[in-house]
């Protein structure tokens, strides 16, 4: 007997030096001739010039499972629904068209869209849903979902997904985070290794051309739901936040998220663009926080996590590198607007606080062992309190962030270092644990609750000994109270809220005692896009997708609900 019968909506219409920057991007805009496959023609007036935040070349790579991916996820490849983290809206149909779970939620049944192909021409059906599933089964590195029951194509269109447990809580993460592959091309490849430098998918999207400074995705005239306005996706890679700044204000770029100088008052200062910003993002120092699994470094002690923690000065780090746009962040990751109610009442600081508390930082690290040395900087064992902190060169805002903390810092006996590198490095020595501290924000993941960060962030399963590439949780933390705790929650109702609530407690309680993550502020992510060349923005009344450019697959609604003006 089945319920939960879903009726879904129909398919929605989804930081760089100088003037050379914008000089650049107006010579790559040019250059984005069709690729065979692909739109039939695209203009400058229909095409969308993006920037990531992109630093350094391009290194091809279209695999939707490869954590070094850059694109195609809703683009390229399709799930099976769109369902975004920023709304609570029914999903969106998109390779599926409707679902079903029984009463107890161990099965979910799955109606398949009949009538698509493949950008290869090859026709599309749940055999390649059941392949891509099944797929993430026998590799486990690329799980990143955490699939854990079975599938089934019951014919070409109808598949059933089945649990030997209630699994409501994989809905988000099943129907809409989880890109279909095609059988025909993956079952000859090694998906863990494979780049897919010709990336077949069944999106509005195909690979144009591509170049290490900039590649093109073009709209796929035989898409399903009809070939998107927007002919043309253009990537470019800067130099950081500056460059990106000087080329919204030159109209070289269309859409980018990021700072940029009077950022409150982006209409004016940029004539024909417009902003917005979300509270979404939670801005963190990441640790390579264990030990056990091989990190090294003074941030291996909670302690020393926790002291940073403590002498922070969150106001004036949102002032000087944020521009005032950024928010309170809970040292439990749930946000402290929408998830408020889940932060548990046993967490006696529920918000970070905006000041310094110098002294609280003193006493837990001299309490730890830790001795303030002849030079103000705390040493234990002969190793001095000196930290070092990755991040992406260009990244103004977090750059600018680092050095306000290294100030605050060594005033409390912390040294701080900033190393600047490409995003790939940035991105590989995360991955593999070759860090001590790196600047980044956690994102919501699947939907919008707070099991889904700590699933994907604070879970055993996605973690990896150093050297090893760890998914997702690049902390290496690991704690088997928590994983129980997450356990039970993959296996309530989220109906059930006092359920959930004891096993939010317990995960809580742990990590702002270990601090894997050091909370710095709710990022209040802004986006720049030009207004007068596309309508069709989200905006805070009708917020379909977050519309930030390096979101996927929202970025890919987004495209899709663009028009262009003519402009």
């Amino acid at each position: 007997m089945f319920r939960r019968k879903h009726h879904v909506r129909p398919s929605a219409r989804l930081w760089i030096a100088g003037a050379a920057a914008a000089a650049t991007a107006a010579v790559l805009l040019s250059g984005c001739a069709p690729a065979g496959g692909g739109s039939s023609s695209s203009s400058s007036a229909d095409t969308l010039v993006a920037y990531t935040g992109q630093s350094g070349d391009y290194q091809i790579n279209f695999n939707p499972y490869s954590p070094s991916q850059i694109g195609g996820i809703g683009t390229i490849y399709e799930s099976l629904f769109f369902v975004t983290n920023v709304n609570n809206d029914p999903y969106v149909p998109l390779l599926g068209t409707e679902y079903t779970w029984n009463d107890d939620g161990t099965q979910l049944t799955v109606a398949i869209r009949d009538g698509v192909t493949w950008s290869d021409g090859e026709a599309f059906t749940a055999k390649d849903v059941a392949y891509t599933f099944q797929m993430m089964l026998d590799t486990p590195s690329l799980n990143n979902g955490g699939f854990d029951g079975t599938v089934e194509a019951v014919d070409d269109t109808q598949v059933v997904f089945t649990w030997d447990y209630p699994a409501f809580v994989s809905g988000p993460t099943i129907l809409g985070r989880t890109p279909i592959v095609p059988e025909h091309i993956w079952s000859g490849i090694d998906p863990t290794t494979d780049v897919m430098a010709e990336p077949v998918g069944t999106g509005p999207y195909t690979l144009g051309n591509f170049k290490p400074q900039a590649f093109t995705l073009e709209s796929n005239p035989d898409y399903w739901d009809g070939e998107p306005a927007v002919k043309a996706v253009r990537y470019l890679s800067l130099s950081g936040n500056t460059a990106g700044a000087d080329a919204l204000k030159a109209g070289t770029i269309d859409w980018q998220t990021g700072p940029v100088p009077d950022i409150q008052n982006v209409s004016t200062t940029y004539p024909g663009y417009d902003a917005i910003t979300i509270p979404q993002n939670q801005v963190a120092l990441l640790t390579c926080s264990s030990a056990e699994l091989g990190c090294t470094g003074p941030q291996t002690d909670p302690a020393v996590r926790q002291a940073v923690y403590a002498a922070l000065n969150r106001d004036q780090i949102n002032s000087l590198a944020f521009q005032n746009t950024a928010s309170e962040i809970s040292p439990t990751f749930a946000l402290t607007t929408t998830q408020k109610d889940l932060i548990s009442a046993a967490v006696t600081e529920p918000v970070a606080p905006g000041t310094p508390d110098a002294e609280a930082a003193a006493e837990i690290l001299e309490a730890a062992g830790w001795a303030k040395g002849a030079d103000g900087i705390y040493a234990r064992d002969g190793e001095s309190l000196a930290l070092t902190v990755e991040v992406v060169t260009g990244w103004t805002d977090y750059i600018t962030a680092i050095d306000t903390m290294a100030q605050q810092l060594k005033a409390a006996g912390i040294e701080l270092k900033v190393s600047q590198s490409s995003w790939n490095e940035w991105t590989d020595k995360k991955g593999k644990g070759t860090y001590q501290l790196a600047i980044d924000s956690l994102g919501q993941g699947a939907a919008s609750d707070p099991y889904f960060l700590y699933d994907k962030y604070f879970n055993t399963e996605f973690t990896a000994p150093v050297g090893e590439v760890a998914p997702q949780n690049v902390a290496r933390f690991s704690d088997p109270e928590v994983d129980a705790a997450l356990a039970v929650l993959k296996a309530t109702d989220p109906a059930d809220t006092a359920a959930r609530q004891a096993q939010f407690d317990i995960i809580q309680a742990e990590i702002v005692t270990s601090m894997p993550y050091i909370p710095v502020l709710t990022g209040g992510t802004t986006s720049e896009f030009h207004a007068d060349k596309f309508t069709g923005w989200p905006t805070l009344d009708d917020l379909y997708a977050f519309p930030a450019i390096w979101a996927s697959p929202d970025n890919a609604q987004i495209f899709k609900s663009l028009t262009p003006t003519g402009e």
